[in-house]
């Protein structure tokens, strides 16, 4: 690794003749393109600490890693969700791990040290009606004059003579609520207090169209997020007539929005196995899968193939290939190229890239992405 940290050169912007913000646009579109959008999701906090190139360059967070690596832009605008949060707070000291509450109320078990792990919930902030009630009316309120959305700054922030592509972030229907009740708990609460989540699912929604009837006639976007993180490794958390009866009606909703904006390019964070929830997505408008977590979705060309050009891709490339090496990864990339050049397909690391990935690995990685998939491969 030391070496690596001597050899080490700062990768230069991939060539291309036209704009990132013209490049995305084009290429979600099956347009012809310069050169694929480059693009990565990011890093476990760890690999800030083992990598050579981000810790001898004091690159500290995935805010800095993409500018660093010089990798394509893009941004988004987003809506409040709870707010005020709650402070994040000790509560515990257990010796190796803390009992905390954080942000979304919850008091959950961590490891002292911060390494990344999933957390051990001990205790939902919402249990019963009441409690959401309460939560509610102090932190989701659409009066509070917080929600009001300077627009004239986020168009100075974001000007229409930009040259990257620009998102406005739509929440999350069911995640976050999954993380104020935990996923055990929005399991029972879908059976004890069904009416409670669905106001939960409305009340981000309706927070999500106040936000969009504010910025979407003022500024000009190239695409909608959203995050959900609402499935594990063999399928949904929730069952699909939940989803059908409950989510989705309200992504329709939000949809109509869209549309009526012009904005058709629309994906939403999650991971695990999805495919069983791709065809109500793509009745509710959400056309882009992210970040397609190959181990547990299957390979891209299989879902791409069935659905058409119906279907958008961003992600895909499987973490696996570059832990084992560069065999594996050139096999793997190569596996994705007709896909690539189908278009509304753009490959990056189907999670953030795991430090079980030596820099060597990835370095590696990002060149022969280059190499296939920018302006050198097709010039």
């Amino acid at each position: 690794m030391n070496d690596q940290a001597h050899t080490f050169e700062r990768p230069h912007k991939w060539p291309g003749t036209m704009t990132d913000r013209e490049r995305f646009r084009r290429q979600m579109h099956y347009e012809s393109v310069d050169r694929s959008f480059n693009c990565e999701f990011g890093y476990w906090d760890e690999n800030f600490d083992v990598w050579p190139m981000f810790r001898d360059n004091g690159i500290r967070d995935n805010d800095a890693a993409d500018p660093f690596l010089r990798f394509d832009r893009k941004a988004e605008v987003r809506p409040l969700e709870m707010y005020p949060r709650f402070e994040r707070q000790v509560i515990e000291d257990r010796g190796e791990t803390v009992i905390i509450r954080n942000e979304e109320g919850l008091l959950a078990e961590t490891p002292k040290d911060g390494h990344e792990t999933i957390p051990h919930f001990l205790q939902s902030s919402v249990t019963t009606p009441d409690d959401w009630k309460r939560l509610k009316e102090e932190r989701f309120r659409r009066d509070d004059p917080a929600r009001r959305v300077d627009v004239a700054a986020l168009q100075r922030q974001h000007p229409e003579s930009r040259d990257y592509p620009l998102g406005v972030h739509c929440s999350s229907m069911i995640g976050r609520i999954r993380d104020i009740l935990t996923f055990e708990g929005l399991a029972y609460a879908c059976f004890d207090y069904p009416d409670m989540v669905e106001d939960m699912v409305e009340t981000y929604c309706v927070l999500v169209e106040d936000y969009l009837d504010q910025v979407l006639p003022h500024l000009t976007f190239e695409f909608a997020s959203g995050w959900e993180d609402i499935c594990f490794k063999s399928g949904p958390l929730v069952t699909l007539d939940f989803f059908k009866s409950v989510v989705a009606p309200r992504y329709k909703r939000i949809h109509a929005k869209l549309k009526q904006a012009g904005l058709d390019i629309w994906y939403t964070d999650t991971d695990g196995d999805i495919r069983a929830l791709i065809p109500i997505f793509l009745e509710c408008g959400l056309n882009t899968l992210f970040p397609f977590e190959v181990s547990c979705s299957g390979h891209p060309a299989d879902v791409l193939r069935e659905y058409g050009p119906d279907l958008r891709m961003m992600g895909g490339v499987d973490k696996r290939p570059l832990i084992a090496g560069p065999a594996e990864i050139k096999a793997y990339l190569e596996s994705l190229v007709p896909w690539v050049e189908r278009g509304g397909f753009i490959p990056h690391v189907d999670h953030r890239c795991p430090p079980d990935v030596s820099q060597e690995n990835y370095l590696y990685y990002l060149d022969l992405k280059q190499r296939m998939f920018g302006l050198t491969a097709t010039s």
